[in-house]
């Protein structure tokens, strides 16, 4: 399995992932920080994949839905975004809310 096969598997399999520098108790970057506490925040278990210790879904990651940087989301096999659309959405609602219906 390539590694655009391998995150199309992790992203379908998971009703919410994040992909980010480090991981949700140990992030490695403040952006990939910022948006886990976030989802922590929904109160609802996620999936996480720490793509400084996977050097191939570090490089084929943008490309798997054309968005360049990290940490990125997804909800229901549908890309969210990054950080700040992120907090965004959790500062609206929008997130727990999509979290919630995510994971029953």
């Amino acid at each position: 399995m390539d590694a655009l096969e391998r995150i199309d598997d992790i992203v379908k399999k998971n009703p919410v992932v994040i992909f980010m520098k480090g991981t949700p108790t140990m992030p490695q970057c403040g952006f990939s920080s910022r948006a886990a506490q976030a989802l922590m925040e929904c109160g609802k278990e996620f999936a996480h994949v720490n793509v400084l210790t996977d050097p191939e879904i570090m490089e084929n990651l943008p490309k798997y839905q054309n968005w360049p940087t990290f940490p990125q989301i997804y909800i229901n096999g549908e890309l969210v975004g990054g950080c700040d659309i992120t907090l965004e959405m959790y500062q609206k609602g929008d997130l727990q809310k999509a979290v919630g219906e995510a994971v029953q």
